[in-house]
């Protein structure tokens, strides 16, 4: 008799406890298929349209750029002036002799200092000749000045193959309305410009420069000095009394 009762118990247990893990397992199977769904149905076209890398929304590229100096002349100069040979050579500082581009020199027509401006015009081709520029490539241009009553600049220019980025300032979004934690639009512009700046030779971004020649005699100082043994100073010597 106590052994009947026994497995009843048995039964009656093993039935209350399928009757607690079926639901149990019914609700973890449901929290299963959902979490599964939600990650199904993630649309990585919209996640991964907006970049998030400052170097891929201000990328530097290598294109040709105009280089422009205003050289203002008064209407009582005579020629170049000390402070106009001065911007004029540093200027030519990033000019290419080897690609040799066309140097502009545009002269003003009809300001106050019309005649002034064409005599340091002259100078300042004369003196590209002088820093390397062929004649032939440079060219004489004028333009109309606004009015008679002031003095207009000469404008020298030529185009060069430079690293640039897009232009800064770029606000089209609140930075406040960013619940993503991405970065704002204009983020990393500023540094990427002076990285670009910096940059003396765009041709270095493409690929790195050939070898230079070895110097033997001088690689050959470098290796003795090398295998000679340290010296100590005189003030750690070791004296012993």
């Amino acid at each position: 008799m106590n052994s009947i009762a026994l497995k009843t118990n048995i039964v009656d247990a093993s039935l209350s406890d399928h009757k607690i893990w079926r639901p149990l397992a019914a609700l973890l199977a449901a929290m299963s298929v959902s979490l599964l769904a939600g990650c199904a149905h993630r649309d990585s076209i919209t996640v991964g349209a907006v970049p998030d890398d400052y170097r891929t929304n201000h990328p530097i590229v290598i294109a040709e750029q105009a280089q422009v100096i205003d050289l203002p002349v008064a209407s009582g100069d005579r020629g170049m002036t000390h402070s106009q040979r001065v911007s004029l050579d540093g200027f030519l500082d990033g000019y290419d002799r080897s690609a040799s581009p066309v140097v502009t020199i545009t002269v003003p027509v009809g300001s106050g200092n019309e005649l002034a401006a064409g005599d340091a015009a002259a100078d300042f081709r004369r003196f590209l000749r002088s820093r390397g520029v062929r004649e032939s490539r440079i060219m004489m241009t004028s333009y109309q000045a606004p009015s008679v009553d002031i003095s207009a600049p000469v404008r020298v220019a030529f185009t060069a193959m430079r690293a640039q980025t897009n232009k800064c300032g770029r606000w089209p979004d609140d930075l406040l309305d960013n619940a993503e934690n991405k970065h704002y639009a204009d983020f990393g512009c500023s540094y990427q410009n002076n990285l670009a700046a910096q940059i003396a030779d765009p041709a270095d971004l493409i690929g790195p420069r050939k070898l230079s020649e070895v110097d033997a005699e001088k690689r050959g100082v470098v290796i003795d000095e090398y295998r000679k043994p340290p010296t100590r100073p005189a003030s750690e010597v070791d004296i012993d009394f």
